[in-house]
């Protein structure tokens, strides 16, 4: 069996997914969240031993620095889609990568592994993009070898994106419209968690900056009409103008810094969807990293049938996939 690889961040949508590839390529994996107790199914991605669950806080150096003891290399995918009490973006976007990097580089870890955003600007208006690049500058102040891992949005069965808007079409009678025209290179996360545990070992990844997206590249309106059409929900789609939306933003920033759930968009959000989130030309990607592309319809079907009438015995809805 292979060294000890720390994955911080490792039981979210993302982070599970990097945790099995991991152990499938035959690494030890030590999965560092705040709350190891709602983590506990962790240990049964990998063979018996193979993979051990720990407490770890990023704003808690000592915990960071037990998480790190004995390790070969370190994953860190924590982020936030939103601040909330005293989740902030500077704090776990930037202080938190940093805090990892530094205590990794004592620990002697040889290879290090950023997840970081399509997108990711330190002049970008929005707060996730500005701070989502001061954390790769961070971590490669540090480690200047680390691996910048940058996916377009990720979809997979438990993903926040399709599901969202899915679960939205079966109570409302229309979807409100946020940059329409805005383009997307949704990614599978079995993609992206492939690419990672090959960064781990490969040498050929280090310092190398990956931007990963799809097969395609949608517009927000064309995802939505998509996923109304593989649910069988006819719903209008309302065009919100940005100074709507930046309104509704406002709304869910207050929902959030009162309220323990998501709210439907926030103010950094609306931001980020007037920009493209599509993969750049110039820099590796999927097909550098040595993996082929995993389409949106060879996917998405597979568990978005739920929001049909009927669910898994509707029958399949016509122009579906």
């Amino acid at each position: 069996m292979q060294g000890l690889v720390t994955v911080f961040g490792g039981s979210g949508f993302v982070g599970s997914q990097v945790v099995r590839q991991l152990a499938r390529a035959g690494h030890r994996v030590r999965v560092a969240v705040r709350q190891p107790h709602l983590a506990y199914k962790m240990r049964m991605l990998g063979d018996v031993g193979q993979i051990e669950v720990v407490q770890a806080n990023i704003r808690n150096v000592a915990s960071v620095t037990r998480a790190l003891e004995g390790a070969e290399a370190c994953v860190n995918l924590v982020g936030l889609l939103h601040e909330s009490g005293r989740q902030k973006f500077q704090a776990v976007h930037v202080m938190g990568a940093r805090t990892i990097a530094e205590r990794a580089k004592v620990a002697g870890v040889t290879r290090f592994v950023q997840i970081s955003a399509i997108g990711a600007d330190a002049n970008s208006e929005a707060k996730y993009a500005r701070t989502k690049a001061e954390g790769e500058a961070a971590v490669r102040a540090v480690f200047p070898g680390a691996v910048i891992v940058r996916p377009s949005v990720v979809f997979g069965p438990e993903d926040d994106f399709f599901n969202r808007f899915a679960q939205m079409a079966t109570i409302s009678p229309a979807l409100p419209l946020v940059g329409g025209e805005t383009s997307f290179q949704p990614v599978f996360v079995g993609d992206v968690a492939a690419v990672v545990a090959s960064a781990v070992s490969s040498p050929a990844a280090e310092g190398v900056t990956y931007e990963l997206g799809g097969p395609t590249v949608y517009t927000m309106r064309q995802i939505l009409q998509l996923i109304l059409t593989e649910t069988g929900r006819d719903r209008a789609l309302l065009p919100l103008p940005w100074p709507v939306a930046g309104l509704l933003g406002k709304v869910g920033d207050l929902m959030a810094s009162v309220l323990p759930i998501a709210p439907p968009i926030t103010s950094d959000q609306v931001e980020m969807l007037k920009s493209d989130n599509v993969a750049e030309a110039g820099l590796p990607g999927l097909a550098e990293a040595g993996v082929t592309p995993t389409s949106v319809e060879a996917i998405v079907p597979a568990y978005l049938y739920r929001y049909r009438k009927g669910g898994q015995y509707a029958p399949t809805p016509e122009g579906a996939f």
